[in-house]
């Protein structure tokens, strides 16, 4: 009788295990698919701007697509218009950008999460014009006029092109649509300047320091069109 009840015990315990086996299995066989696909948005940070600071306006898109797991085909583009107010100079800097790279996506999402903690690398460039408005002599006296300029002078078919590394988190807020924002730091490769004038502002660069690097800042809102789940 004993050896009856230990047999039963023990076959209890043998299903137990393999039906404890047989839910994990199927628990780990449950894969979450992520979507890849087209990702369209805009920086909402520079019409922002515009609204506080009547000497900036201008407008950003920006685009990614998957490639892999990790990594996105990135872009952004638009334009910008910048008023540069100095001691002694009021310049215009007006014209169009466009940047190209790619992100890396190193933050590991849980289940069916699509969150992204990026880094990223650009290469941008920009045509623009740039307007000298007004000028004033520096002589060390307030007075003295006679070499001050009031009539603008426009110089057009400026370009530049720089590098950027990215920085970068975007959060899904709701199905497919993101929450993000970006630092970047840019380095100047080559930028063709006025005569007799220095460039200090560049669309999609911002200032120009005398170092010919920059930072930058977006705040953007964004939406992927699926095109395929894996």
């Amino acid at each position: 009788m004993k050896t009856l009840h230990t047999l039963k015990y023990t076959i209890s315990l043998l299903i137990l295990m393999v039906s404890l086996q047989t839910f994990s299995q199927e628990k780990d066989s449950v894969t979450y698919k992520s979507p890849y696909g087209l990702r369209l948005g805009i920086d909402i940070s520079k019409p922002i701007m515009g609204m506080l600071d009547s000497n900036s306006s201008g407008i950003e898109f920006t685009a990614d697509y998957r490639i892999s797991k990790n990594w996105f085909i990135a872009t952004e583009f638009g334009n910008q218009e910048e008023i540069t107010v100095e001691d002694y100079t009021n310049s215009t800097a007006k014209g169009n950008f466009v940047k190209i790279g790619v992100n890396y996506n190193a933050y590991k999402n849980w289940l069916d999460m699509n969150n992204e903690i990026f880094v990223g690398f650009r290469y941008a460039t920009s045509t623009f014009e740039q307007t000298l408005n007004s000028y004033r002599v520096n002589t060390g006296n307030d007075y003295f006029i006679g070499n001050n300029m009031d009539t603008p002078i426009t110089t057009k078919g400026l370009n530049a092109h720089w590098t950027e590394f990215v920085l970068g988190i975007k959060a899904e807020t709701l199905k497919n649509l993101y929450l993000g924002f970006s630092f970047s730091y840019k380095i100047m490769l080559s930028l063709k300047h006025p005569n007799n004038f220095k460039t200090l502002y560049v669309p999609g660069f911002n200032r120009v320091f005398e170092t010919e690097t920059g930072f930058g800042f977006n705040y953007t809102i964004s939406y992927t069109i699926p095109f395929v789940n894996k």
